[in-house]
């Protein structure tokens, strides 16, 4: 009987990971499936379908979605760009560092994706202004993005997964994985100016008409962008009194919500449009699915083989979930890899293993692993589409050289910190 939910659960990951079917419609298909069989054949009942849904991972990814898409329409992306931008005084080096930098600073506290789409268009625009191939910079702020994303609770999908499923607070990923990222944005900056370096000797045109731009002009509301970074402010206080106060993620995502609603009073409809509900849908679909899965014991014995690496070599089993999860998340869907990891971390934290130190490993893994190849995250897909607007489109050499380059420095650096147990 129990080969059913595994059949189901594969054949969704299939259509996931192929596209054929879009992955949202996948997902909430194979879920249903799931449910309607374990009604059936009795080993799933619509109740535990309905428990084994996260919402407070829910929750927490729809507050931060609702303050995004009322932030942005300040301008505030685009104001930073444009700062950095002139920070980098026309040289091609530090316009790549800075504008990598601000994209991975807005990545850490902001959704990755929406800061790539309004990102990507000033620098195309600054570079054709400079006359320098875009290529550096593009790659250094897709790059440097999926990095910075790791650095705290809130900047990553699979953060928000592991935070919930784990317990831990928004401090202890800043205390556990903020520096990291911090090191691991170095080495691949250092990489890609190493990669770029015959391209980065190219002087830029005259700078003079990149200076001239007023970022100001980039605020299109500058009250709203005002009661957007207090409602942004508010958060970050209640994530850092979290254990304090008790909060759980979603509620404070969620007070989040509702102040920067109340205070900039956004038009709903628009909002409302803009949250990503398709995203919503799917993360509760895996987590029906992977509860379906869960009735199987195929996630115990995968639990069991790791208790069993860790009792041989604890720093070895560590690797190799690292070096495994940078694999997997560089290759296919790296959300429905994480569902499923969580779980077996979960199995094997219940067979008696400390398993604090593999949820950072997971994290690490899974949000380095996605500079791997373009489809390793949506970050990447998204810069790749959009750099066929320009004269020199990333293609996929361009990103094995630099991107996959800079995914296997920054798992190396990972591995010696576990070997060092620092980790």
């Amino acid at each position: 009987m129990y080969i059913i939910p595994i059949v189901i659960f594969a054949v969704t990951f299939y259509f996931i990971i192929s596209g054929r079917i879009q992955r949202t419609i996948a997902s909430l298909s194979g879920a249903i499936v799931m449910v309607v069989a374990g009604t059936l054949l009795g080993f799933y009942s619509q109740e535990e379908a309905f428990h084994s849904i996260d919402f407070d991972m829910i929750g927490l990814l729809a507050g931060m979605m609702v303050i995004v898409a009322v932030s942005k329409k300040s301008g505030i992306f685009s104001y930073v760009a444009i700062k950095a931008a002139k920070a980098s005084g026309g040289s091609h080096v530090r316009l790549v560092i800075m504008m990598g930098c601000a994209t991975a600073f807005l990545s850490m506290w902001l959704d990755n994706v929406t800061t790539i789409v309004l990102v990507i268009p000033i620098t195309i625009l600054i570079c054709d202004i400079l006359g320098i191939s875009p290529l550096p910079t593009l790659m250094s702020e897709i790059v440097l993005s999926n990095i910075g994303g790791v650095g705290t609770m809130i900047g990553d999908p699979p953060n928000m997964m592991i935070a919930t499923a784990s317990g831990f607070t928004f401090n202890d990923f800043l205390v556990n994985l903020f520096p990291i990222a911090i090191v691991a944005m170095l080495i691949g900056i250092v990489t890609l100016i190493f990669v770029f370096r015959g391209e980065m000797g190219k002087k830029p045109k005259d700078f003079r008409p990149i200076l001239a731009i007023d970022p100001r002009r980039a605020i299109r509301d500058s009250v709203g962008l005002k009661r957007s970074i207090f409602s942004l402010g508010i958060v970050f206080v209640l994530f850092a009194l979290q254990e304090k106060i008790g909060f759980n993620h979603a509620f404070i995502a969620l007070i989040g919500a509702g102040a920067v609603l109340i205070l900039v009073r956004p038009d709903l409809d628009e909002i409302i449009k803009d949250v990503k509900w398709s995203v919503l849908i799917f993360f509760a679909s895996l987590f029906v699915l992977i509860g379906g899965l869960e009735k199987t014991g195929i996630l115990t014995v995968a639990a069991e083989h790791i208790v069993t690496l860790a009792k041989i070599n604890f720093s070895l089993a560590k690797i190799s979930l690292l070096w495994v999860s940078a694999i997997f998340a560089s290759l296919v869907d790296r959300i429905p890899y994480t569902t499923a990891m969580i779980q077996i971390i979960k199995d094997v934290g219940a067979l008696g293993v400390d398993i604090q130190s593999l949820w950072w490993v997971l994290a690490l893994g899974v949000g380095f692993g996605g500079n791997g190849t373009p489809i390793g995250s949506l970050v990447g897909v998204v810069g790749l589409s959009m750099s066929e607007k320009t004269q020199s489109p990333i293609d996929f050499k361009i990103w094995l050289k630099t991107a996959t380059l800079v995914m296997i420095t920054t798992i190396i650096f990972a591995s010696v910190l576990i070997l060092l147990k620092v980790i």
